[in-house]
């Protein structure tokens, strides 16, 4: 039988890299997304809302996936928001689907706050996991809008008998504009900033994350497992963590990424600010550097995450991930993270979108 895939989130790194790998691969590929076009050659753009089920059974009523890929949130001001919001974009879809009975897998994106705690007591005292983590790893005894996004699929997948699979990445490393939790974009618009105004790329996180192991997940190995997992009898109903398969501690990177730039590092320093208080006032900064230079975006917060990158590298751990689970069972894709970062950067100046 064809396969037809939904993407949630078509627009986003994990789902833009997703929908080029299926489409690469002969799927018949869909991506929902609230209002805008995901411009991909065979990809079929939708637009609903997924918190309005009424939108979305207009939106899907000729549509009948085989499998859907949820790769997309909305992020609010506390837990118990983000819990009912996500719930209900994983809860609505699912329902909306349900009678026309052709979903056979679904898959779930997470991450790393699975085991490191939810925004609001993200790595703190009491949340710190033994690493590397490991899916065994217990739930941690706080609310997670993550397990509650798990518990929907769980449950759907009982009562309408598909199977599914949980994808737990580390920092997403891909291209996206406008996304919320964009690491590897922000530094190098961060770098481009410093390369342009003669200031040094200086580390903003913590000792731990500076002299510690670390690892983080290319889009392009994410979409990989997705794939592989929907695929892989021995991978149904189980849950996966996912990083390149590499280690690197970013002593060591940030110098890589400033070497890239052709800028000078400052490394971890006492009681230093983070990228978010350092790059403070620089959307006049950018906007200035987007008209010298003609670059496709302007808007700084379209591009720059530096909150996020900011919970990532100030972290009072060193987070490395155990990935033994998915190469026993056969998956067995690696990615070197120096290229995850420099392919980006690539691409960021074909496209325009960060200096040459």
């Amino acid at each position: 039988m064809d396969k037809i895939a939904l993407i949630v989130g078509a627009s986003g790194i994990s789902g833009n890299n997703l929908a080029r790998e299926l489409l690469s691969n002969g799927w018949e590929t869909y991506g929902i997304t609230r209002s805008s076009d995901t411009l991909l050659p065979g990809l079929k753009n939708i637009k609903a809302d997924l918190l309005d089920p009424s939108s979305l059974e207009v939106a899907l009523k000729d549509v009948k996936p085989t499998h859907v890929f949820f790769t997309a949130w909305m992020r609010k001001d506390t837990e118990a928001e983000n819990i009912k919001v996500n719930g209900a974009l994983v809860r609505n879809l699912l329902q909306v689907l349900s009678p026309k009975k052709s979903v056979e897998h679904v898959a779930l994106v997470t991450g790393l706050k699975h085991y490191l705690g939810p925004f609001e007591a993200y790595a703190q005292e009491g949340f710190l996991p033994e690493t590397p983590v490991r899916e065994e790893h217990p739930r941690l005894a706080i609310d997670n809008f993550y397990y509650t996004q798990e518990d929907e699929v769980f449950e759907a997948a009982e009562r309408d008998g598909f199977t599914w699979s949980v994808h737990r990445s580390h920092t997403v490393i891909g291209k996206a504009v406008g996304n919320l939790m964009n690491m590897g974009t922000t530094l190098a618009v961060y770098a481009s900033i410093c390369k342009e105004t003669g200031k040094p790329f200086t580390w903003p996180g913590s000792a731990a994350q500076w002299n510690g192991i670390s690892d983080v997940t290319d889009a392009r190995i994410l979409a990989k497992q997705f794939v592989w997992a929907a695929t892989t009898p021995e991978a149904k109903n189980e849950a996966f963590n996912i990083v390149n398969g590499d280690v690197f501690r970013w002593s060591w990177l940030w110098k890589q990424l400033a070497e890239y730039f052709g800028v000078e590092y400052q490394g971890y320093e006492e009681n230093n600010s983070s990228l978010e208080e350092i790059m403070q006032g620089d959307e006049a900064v950018w906007k200035e550097i987007a008209a010298k230079y003609n670059l496709a975006e302007s808007e700084l917060s379209r591009l720059a995450s530096p909150w996020h990158s900011d919970l990532d590298l100030g972290r009072p751990i060193e987070v490395m991930t155990d990935m033994s689970k998915s190469r026993k069972l056969g998956f067995t894709e690696y990615q070197d993270t120096r290229d995850s970062f420099f392919d980006l950067f690539d691409q960021l100046k074909k496209e325009n979108i960060i200096t040459a």
